[in-house]
């Protein structure tokens, strides 16, 4: 027993302390100094195989391939540096303010290029109806914009705009404070921070009211070109250049959310009523004083004698803002089967909110156009309706896409799937940028500040804000720097391609118009 103690002592003091074997060595650091070897071993082996990768530009990559968590290696991709920067915006201390003093705005300089020789992702082509800035300033190719000429257009001014190494200069002549004014400001400020270093030096003129105003009959070749004015809208008889407008980046005073914010809400509330489920009538609902059409398209609503298939509601802005324009929400406004667009005074901002419902849009003609607008092609993306037969055409046109439901369907899905895919506000601000570079290559001097304009930007802007335009500000605001090339901007149309599209769309106005005639007809021979 002592014995068999004793060896059970000695193991432990063994297993404490080590033991020699035969040799005297130590077989517990034997096998950690193996151990330590194989280790060394392990990690340059490691080491070498990072090494390979980085001289071989590999990158991890996750396999989308059922869900399959395991990182696959890519080999020769290269690893590419995030050239996106973060935009902030920067408010002094509001604590500080007082009502004689409040904070001083310092406007800091814009954001600085992308590194020299860094590669932005490339971009796709841009949507087709882009060619149209071309057409727009073709009136100045061949003499180019001079500083005269741009000071022509100062008697239709609203605002007066220089851009110089990236910061914006204005006098603002009307509607200071306005939501059309403060907005396209801000704009043109998110375009700049989103493209820092490729917008030009820039010098133009902007007009902000509804009507266009450059009337292209008092111009010729003894009076030399137009004035360059920029505009929102313009018809066959006028040379404004079209912009996007300010609403795309919310409308305050009518609870118009930003154009990203709202297309998510519209594509929620497309899906929230199936079409063949939807009100099988015609909707419009707005503001029927704004112009002589709007004030006919009130005679086609329904009454007890005729039904014309339209329901037409008038909206009194006053009234919705006192109940917390729970009655306007653009969003929840695609619950019938059909929606009418009509003009205002001139162009109506409302057309883009009317179109991106996945309802057929009874389109009643109008003169006047705005950027996007020329993208659309009658009969596929609308139903025309004639403007001096809007009430039979109307009923017509719902006569027909309950007849011929699929037909109706897909003229919806096409109009919806435009404003979701080709007006984006990643192509309001390509247009934007396309739009101002190509005006800018036919200046023929180089801008400079003038006396007496005041520097505008985020922080000026937003900072003093009302609490509802500031939230409609950072909902808008761009977050990064677009590591993105901007989408590439295609050739001029051709006389022959110029000609063949503007074919197309009266002969598609035609083909509707022959159908609403042979209906009439037939509906003659009953009677």
């Amino acid at each position: 027993m002592k014995a068999q103690l004793n060896r059970l002592g000695n193991g432990g003091d063994q297993a404490r302390y080590g033991v020699l074997d035969s040799r005297g060595r130590n077989p517990v650091a034997a096998v950690s100094t193996h151990s330590a070897v194989k280790l060394i071993i392990a990690a340059f082996v490691g080491l070498l195989f990072l090494v390979f990768l980085i001289s071989n530009n590999a990158t991890f990559s996750w396999s989308d391939q059922g869900g399959d968590p395991h990182p696959k290696l890519a080999l020769n991709q290269p690893i590419e540096p995030d050239l996106r920067r973060p935009i902030t915006l920067v408010c002094p201390n509001q604590t500080a303010q007082t009502e004689s003093a409040p904070p001083v705005i310092q406007c800091r300089g814009s954001p600085p290029p992308p590194p020299s020789g860094a590669r932005l992702r490339p971009s796709a082509a841009c949507p087709e109806y882009f060619r149209w800035i071309h057409e727009d300033l073709r009136p100045w190719r061949e003499t180019g914009i001079t500083r005269d000429m741009v000071l022509r257009s100062l008697p239709f001014a609203t605002i007066h705009m220089v851009v110089v190494g990236g910061r914006v200069y204005v006098q603002e002549y009307f509607g200071r404070g306005l939501s059309r004014n403060v907005f396209t400001l801000w704009g043109i400020l998110q375009l700049i921070q989103r493209y820092p270093g490729r917008v030009p030096d820039f010098e133009l003129v902007f007009n902000c009211m509804d009507m266009p105003s450059v009337k292209a009959a008092e111009y010729n070749a003894s009076t030399g070109p137009p004035p360059p004015l920029f505009h929102y809208c313009k018809d066959d008889k006028t040379r404004d250049i079209l912009f996007p407008d300010w609403s795309f980046w919310g409308w305050p005073e009518t609870n118009i959310r930003p154009w990203v914010p709202l297309m998510k809400e519209m594509k929620e509330g497309n899906a929230e009523v199936k079409w063949t489920e939807r009100v099988p009538y015609a909707y419009w609902k707005g503001t029927p004083f704004m112009g002589g059409t709007r004030l006919d398209l009130v005679k086609c609503n329904v009454t007890k004698e005729r039904d014309w298939n339209a329901r037409i509601y008038a909206q009194d802005w006053n009234k919705e803002s006192k109940q917390g324009y729970h009655r306007s929400n653009l969003a929840r406004q695609c619950h019938h089967r059909y929606r009418i667009y009509v003009e205002g005074l001139a162009w109506s901002v409302s057309q883009k909110y009317i179109m991106a419902c996945n309802s057929p849009t009874l389109f009643v003609d109008t003169k006047f156009i705005e950027f996007f607008q020329r993208g659309l092609m009658p009969s596929r993306h609308y139903w025309p309706v004639a403007v001096n037969n809007k009430c039979r055409a109307i009923k017509f046109a719902v006569d027909w896409g309950n007849a011929h439901p699929e037909e109706a369907q897909a003229m919806g899905k096409a109009s919806s799937d435009f404003f979701q895919e080709q007006v984006t506000m990643d192509h309001v601000y390509d247009y934007m940028l396309h739009s101002i570079t190509e005006y800018a290559k036919l200046l023929r001097y180089q801008p400079s500040v003038p006396e007496g304009f005041t520097e505008v930007c985020m922080e000026s802007l937003a900072c003093h804000a009302s609490e509802k335009t500031k939230e409609y500000m950072l909902e808008s605001m761009e977050r990064w720097t677009s590591d993105t090339e901007p989408c590439a901007l295609d050739p001029p149309f051709t006389s022959d391609e110029l000609q063949k599209l503007l074919e197309t769309r009266e002969n598609n106005v035609k083909q509707v118009e022959t159908w609403e005639q042979q209906a009439g007809e037939e509906q003659g021979n009953k009677n």
